[in-house]
């Protein structure tokens, strides 16, 4: 299938995987990638030279093009910024915040820019900066969300722009990408159903906990704090929900989440760890490979589309 998001990536199928923290390490980007998709390493907090590394390491493993995920809260955003530009990444999705200010430097390397949005607003601001597309980013994603879902956010951005737009949140199969094609997107950006992929070092404890998961499952904390995140609900999200009741202190919540996500990613404590993942969970009921996944997808997503004379 050919969209503005194929071309401008050069990949086979417009599905791109999340850079999710801790998660998208090179092993999963890689294989996406290798599999026609748009593999992302998540640059998370990590310094520049870990960045570089994966970046170096997800060469070995494909030829295929992929992305970093720059969040730019953190304080190596800047030595980051850099490296995509000295490791000649093919593009970057940028998350907290705006990238503004590396705009220059990333376009002058030929590096394809597409921030995640969960605003017109800030999908606006974005193109009149330079961007090259972006992922508009509903609520029902896993992690940091906005407040508007995909169903309502898609559309209006997609009428708000002239870039191409890629749908996230909430998307798991062929029919939310159909969906998500319909809404006006070009693309999809999938996450959680890629936590479970073979591909991806997450601890076993961790991708059962989503085989399992059903529709009520997912929980947001930290509305309270103005940084909203949904994950599974556990002990966590329990002590930390009552905590946030009770109006506990920014500090005190902080607390219980520090390395909470690697906690639960990498030594599969699903009880006192973030366990990040969407309000997709409840559909997700087996582990595949990154292959299968997005062949899935496309298979079901392409005949429904077809059904529909689109």
């Amino acid at each position: 299938m050919k969209t503005r998001v194929t071309e401008l990536l050069g990949i086979e199928y417009p599905i791109i995987q999340g850079g999710m923290a801790w998660v998208a390490e090179h092993h999963l980007a890689a294989a996406v990638s290798a599999a026609g998709g748009f593999g992302l390493i998540g640059a998370a907090s990590a310094p520049a030279d870990v960045v570089r590394q994966e970046i170096r390491k997800v060469k070995e493993l494909t030829d295929k093009p992929f992305g970093v995920n720059v969040m730019l809260l953190t304080p190596h955003a800047d030595e980051v910024a850099q490296v995509v530009v000295e490791e000649g990444v093919k593009a970057v999705t940028t998350g907290a915040g705006n990238p503004a200010k590396y705009m220059e430097m990333w376009k002058k390397a030929g590096i394809k820019v597409i921030p995640v949005v969960a605003s017109v607003a800030m999908a606006k601001m974005m193109e009149r900066a330079g961007a090259d597309a972006v992922v508009a980013e509903g609520m029902e994603s896993g992690g940091h969300i906005g407040s508007a879902t995909t169903m309502t956010l898609v559309p209006q951005v997609v009428d708000a722009v002239n870039i191409p737009v890629i749908a996230a949140g909430g998307i798991g199969d062929g029919r939310g990408f159909a969906a998500s094609m319909m809404l006006g997107a070009e693309g999809v950006q999938i996450g959680t159903r890629f936590v479970v992929a073979d591909e991806s070092i997450v601890h076993d404890n961790y991708k059962d906990r989503i085989v399992k998961a059903k529709d009520i499952d997912s929980t947001v904390t930290g509305t309270t704090t103005g940084h909203p995140v949904r994950s599974l609900r556990n002990q966590m999200t329990k002590e930390y929900l009552k905590k946030e009741q009770e109006g506990a202190p920014f500090e005190e919540l902080e607390l219980l989440t520090l390395g909470s996500l690697r906690k639960a990613v990498m030594e599969g404590d699903i009880k006192n760890g973030t366990v990040m993942a969407g309000q997709i969970a409840g559909l997700i009921s087996k582990r595949q490979s990154c292959r299968d996944i997005i062949l899935e997808i496309m298979e079901q997503g392409e005949a429904l589309l077809n059904k529909h004379n689109w």
